[in-house]
């Protein structure tokens, strides 16, 4: 009698191929979850078997099927972590193994080896410096890592290094992936909390222990201190032996988070971000897995991490757009989150001063539950916030600095006060152009315009990353010293500062000049040691900085995110300029801000200054009803690029032609996308608009995989857009 056949689905770590069945050999024993190495035709490739109600399509013939080669030695993917990565393909209409990949996120899942190889300066020169090899030694100074990374970051070939290791000036350094990250002390340096934190905590507190989802908005003003409180909640999953993710929507956060930790709980916590050189992917995913890592500070993609005990997430700072990826898989951290601690039965805390309105929403309808910090700890109080007319109270020509705001800089400087310039314009200008004939400078691989950096000397496209140095004289007409930079980014407002007040010392912080967590540390101890007078930056800086010596914030050009069609234009405006106004003023001395605007009666700037956020969100909560938008109702982008113009158009014209009739669902275009061209693709856009009764996600998988496309066209979907470019 023959045994019976133990066939397997397998998603394999490739978006050319859906999941495959296999055949597990006798002998091994594996379940939904496991990772396996499979073969595709001569190749070998990773994948995790999955549960067989899943995908629902027909079986292969039992004959045909191929054995799974190998079982690899990792802690199998759990249930629920498998239920978030079906959900997240099916809500965000995308394939499992392009969000598997982002749980598979490092080589550790697939080896077993405890030490790995990297390399660092010796010191030493070698006999022959070429050029490369002078160049790389100097971008190298203090840097650390496997050769492809040193490669990388010096922008060289791999043999340029692998030379300089032969010649000695780099030596090799063994490190361990299998370190243990030290335990966090839930009890190390407990905080003395006022009232409404205490509260707060309790709640908190309460669902780790129980063990049970919940989705807490914690809705505290600027310095009201929230982290505080919600490391109770850290401090008790701890207790119970849990799992905790820290989620922070920018890196350069993540160093002052970190040394808030460590004092509360001795040590410092893992981490996860882009920055991370393999060696350390290695060693925190080793450690999330078998739970020996029981906190993580990390950037949005580690909430697909496989952690082996969760108790609670963190999403710190929520409101923040960044949380949404663009590219890939398009999904929103903060949702995700939500779901993950649904799919396994722990809370998640939403921590903001300017919540979302959709959790304010969800608040309102009983699904989140709100929890509420209504003043700031101790004796700080609340910034005055004060509108400046530009149509009355002028800059010079060709200066963005109002008097009355330039008067209260010059006073905080003789006070030995800091403060803080914000307008969220990277670069020195947003725009170029020759004077005699009027060229502007264009990227060549996307529809935007070339933003000058001065400080580096170049201009650069915020979209694609093109970078190209300023020329000598235009490319159009060929006269020479005609270019001349329109409108100001953070680097002008910068130079305006130091003609008109030479004694201040000043800094640029922006994701240009933050671009790490060491990069950013310097600026925060820069700034605490008073080193600095006036800050001027992004939005960068408009969050999680705490700065008790900086008085007063400057908003230089309120209006710019009010211009355009975005439906979320007022809502990031209120939270931009709220946050960057909740700088001021942390300490003992009171704080003050000053908005520049050319209309003041705009309600996103009387809310602000009139201190009424409530009215503010209540009259966009009306305005979005109205028009059938998020929350109310729900959008998908599907975007059509192809680096053939014709070709992307005629493909958007097939999709167009065969969209779906369905009650309560609305689709405008195709149409030429607000950018137009991104990195060398032309790019088409349709926009559905539905009721949020309607499947929308299943019609438009059926609308889209009826039609068949040309190999060179993509077509992407964004379910709930938050760029509309």
């Amino acid at each position: 009698m023959n045994p019976p056949l133990k066939r397997v689905r397998v998603v394999l770590l490739t978006q050319a191929i859906g999941p495959l069945d296999y055949r597990l050999p006798d002998g091994m024993n594996a379940k939904p979850g496991c990772v396996v190495m499979v073969p595709l035709g001569p190749r070998k490739l990773p994948g995790v078997i999955w549960d067989e109600d899943i995908f629902g399509d027909d079986t292969v013939d039992a004959k045909k099927l191929r054995n799974v080669l190998e079982l690899v030695e990792c802690p199998p993917i759990g249930m629920g972590l498998r239920r978030l990565v079906d959900w997240v393909a099916d809500y965000y209409l995308t394939q499992h193994s392009a969000v598997l990949r982002m749980v598979l996120a490092s080589s550790a899942a697939f080896t077993t080896s405890g030490t790995i190889t990297e390399y660092r300066r010796t010191g030493l020169e070698p006999a022959r410096l070429t050029p490369q090899r002078a160049a790389a030694l100097d971008a190298l100074e203090g840097a650390q890592g496997l050769v492809r990374e040193l490669a990388a970051e010096a922008g060289v070939s791999d043999n340029i290094i692998r030379g300089l290791i032969k010649a000695g000036a780099f030596e090799p350094v063994t490190i361990s992936v299998d370190t243990p990250f030290p335990e966090a002390l839930p009890d190390f340096a407990a905080p003395q909390l006022n009232a409404a934190q205490q509260t707060a905590a309790d709640a908190m507190t309460s669902a780790v222990r129980e063990g049970s989802f919940t989705t807490f908005v914690l809705d505290g003003v600027t310095g009201s201190g929230k982290t505080e409180t919600y490391f109770e909640a850290v401090a008790e999953a701890l207790r119970q032996e849990k799992q905790i993710l820290v989620l922070l929507p920018e890196i350069a956060l993540t160093q002052p988070f970190l040394k808030r930790f460590e004092e509360r709980f001795g040590v410092e916590p893992a981490t996860w971000h882009s920055n991370m050189r393999s060696t350390q992917r290695r060693r925190v995913w080793r450690a999330i897995a078998d739970g020996s890592a029981k906190v993580l500070v990390g950037a949005r993609s580690a909430l697909f991490l496989p952690f082996a005990n969760p108790g609670l997430i963190i999403v710190d700072e929520a409101h923040e757009t960044s949380f949404k990826q663009e590219d890939g898989v398009r999904y929103h951290a903060r949702d995700v989150a939500v779901m993950r601690g649904r799919f396994e039965g722990f809370p998640v805390v939403l921590a903001s001063a300017t919540p979302a309105l959709e959790s304010r929403h969800m608040v309102a309808i009983g699904r989140y539950k709100g929890l509420e910090i209504p003043s700031r700890f101790g004796a700080a109080k609340m910034p005055e916030i004060k509108a400046i007319d530009l149509t009355v109270d002028a800059p010079e020509r060709q200066h963005w600095i109002a008097p009355t705001l330039l008067k209260a800089l010059e006073e905080r400087l003789d006070r030995g006060e800091q403060s803080l310039l914000f307008l969220n314009r990277r670069g020195y200008a947003p725009l170029t152009l020759c004077r005699t004939c009027g060229h502007r400078f264009q990227c060549p691989n996307c529809t935007s315009w070339m933003v000058e950096h001065r400080l580096v000397r170049r201009l650069a496209c915020h979209h694609c990353g093109h970078v190209m140095p300023p020329p000598e004289e235009c490319p159009e007409c060929g006269e020479a010293d005609t270019l001349v930079a329109c409108g100001p980014g953070v680097e002008r407002i910068s130079d305006e500062v130091n003609r008109l007040l030479p004694e201040a010392r000043t800094i640029v912080a922006t994701s240009d000049t933050l671009w790490s967590p060491e990069k950013a540390a310097e600026f925060v101890a820069r700034v605490e040691s008073k080193a600095v007078d006036i800050i001027i930056g992004t939005q960068l800086v408009t969050k999680g900085y705490h700065f008790p010596e900086l008085t007063l914030v400057g908003v230089i050009d309120a209006d710019l995110g009010l211009e355009g069609g975005d439906l979320r234009a007022a809502e990031r405006t209120f939270q931009q300029i709220a946050q960057a106004a909740g700088r001021a003023g942390r300490g003992e001395k009171p704080g003050e801000v000053f908005i520049q605007t050319r209309n003041p009666n705009h309600p996103v700037i009387a809310a602000l200054v009139a201190g009424d956020r409530d009215a503010f969100y209540d009259a966009e909560t009306e305005q979005r009803k109205s028009a059938g938008a998020p929350p109310f109702g729900r959008f998908a982008a599907i975007i059509i690029s192809s680096e053939d113009e014709r070709e992307a158009i005629e493909a958007a014209r097939a999709i167009g032609a065969a969209a779906p009739q369905a009650d309560g669902m609305y689709i405008y275009g195709p149409a030429p996308a607000p950018l137009a061209m991104l990195r060398g693709r032309y790019r088409q856009r349709l926009l559905v608009h539905a009721q949020r009764s309607v499947e929308m996600q299943a019609i438009i998988r059926e609308w889209l995989g009826g039609i068949q496309f040309p190999r060179s066209v993509r077509v992407g979907v964004d379910v709930d857009p938050y760029s509309f470019l």
